[in-house]
């Protein structure tokens, strides 16, 4: 029977805490890592009535998009719905968990679900993330740098884009006198030594670097392992906000916000003027997206999508873009069914439910 953590290590898996905004919050909120799960419902917003539901469908695990405590809470006596919808999670035992700004910065993510609702192709991350890399470099002897490196490919180094097992090596003398203390692997105590040793290099994600330590100590062959590790200001185009992608043929403006009102379900959306372009290019941003305007001008896009926006940002286009706001829920919401597929493929011990609450506290009359 899997446990809380089995499902939220899975997550993390896939959207490593380490790339949610520092606003954020996401992460085990309320419950226990070891508690075994019974079923898990899956929600953009946990609410009362989504606990309500959670108890009624024999679900002691609720994954939510959006967390529900962002600001430290001093006392739990009901006077919000946020206090309440907690401490009835905690009276019922059931844990709730949010992976949220870092569910929307991975490939894979919560943009990339849009742009598949939308049938768009050639996605790729819209404001690519940096100082999320780090790079290894590190001394072996030739004989044993094949092994060092299984090792460390095997940890999660040396992953770039679509390529896998990247790395740099080169040749030099390395020198070292081990003290009468030491149990050196190559060397007499007290005596300088000379090897032939291979300089390797590999870049990782950060969140990966105590993994990547530990293999690389395992795999070493020498007592002291001489390693740097460094930040870098590379582009991760892995990671990071929005995304862009194009239409597989284009499009007239009035076909595309007929396309984009059925893919996506809307009543109703908000927009900027028509520029009576063909459209193309699209960049996208599932919630609060407005700071990307700036990136999707740069790239080219026709049509930016994302909620949120405020009267006079809508200005900010410009007469260079189309701003579609599709409203904060209407662009999230299918973010459950990101989530339900990727637990259904991995866990079959337990039921994965989609909530069938609607949560959006915004109404069209």
């Amino acid at each position: 029977m899997s446990s809380i953590k089995d499902i939220t290590t899975y997550l993390e898996q896939l959207a490593p805490l380490a790339y949610q905004e520092s606003y954020d919050n996401a992460g085990l909120i309320v419950g226990f890592p070891q508690t075994k799960v019974t079923g898990v419902l899956v929600t953009l917003d946990c609410t009362e009535e989504i606990i309500q539901e959670a108890i009624k469908r024999d679900c002691n695990l609720i994954v939510a998009h959006h967390p529900i405590v962002f600001k430290g809470l001093k006392r739990f006596n009901g006077k919000n719905y946020v206090e309440r919808a907690v401490m009835l999670a905690i009276k019922n035992d059931i844990a709730i968990y949010a992976t949220h700004t870092n569910l929307d910065s991975v490939k894979g993510g919560v943009n990339y679900q849009i742009a598949q609702r939308l049938g768009l192709e050639n996605i790729k991350i819209l404001s690519p993330k940096k100082q999320t890399l780090k790079k290894l470099v590190t001394f072996v002897p030739i004989e044993n740098t094949e092994l060092l490196l299984s090792a460390l490919h095997s940890a999660g180094a040396g992953q770039i884009g679509e390529y896998k097992n990247c790395s740099f090596s080169v040749s030099g003398n390395g020198r070292f006198t081990p003290s009468e203390n030491a149990n050196p692997y190559i060397g007499t105590l007290g005596k300088a030594e000379e090897v032939l040793e291979n300089r390797i290099e590999v870049i990782f994600n950060a969140h990966q670097e105590s993994q990547i330590i530990r293999a690389l100590k395992q795999a070493h062959p020498y007592e002291e392992v001489a390693y740097y590790i460094s930040t870098l200001e590379n582009e991760n185009q892995e990671v990071g906000s929005g995304v862009l992608a194009e239409l597989s043929e284009s499009m007239s403006e009035i076909d595309f916000f007929h396309l984009l009102k059925e893919r996506m379900n809307l009543k109703v959306f908000r927009h900027t003027p028509l520029l009576g372009k063909e459209i193309k290019k699209i960049a996208l941003c599932g919630g609060a997206g407005g700071f990307l305007l700036k990136d999707a001008i740069q790239q080219g896009a026709e049509v930016f999508i994302t909620a949120d926006y405020k009267y006079h940002d809508f200005f900010d286009a410009e007469n260079q873009i189309i701003i579609c706001d599709i409203g904060h829920y209407e662009s999230e919401v299918y973010t459950k069914d990101l989530i339900v597929r990727y637990l259904s493929e991995k866990f079959s011990n337990f039921a994965v439910l989609k909530s069938q609450v609607n949560t959006n506290p915004v109404q069209y009359f």
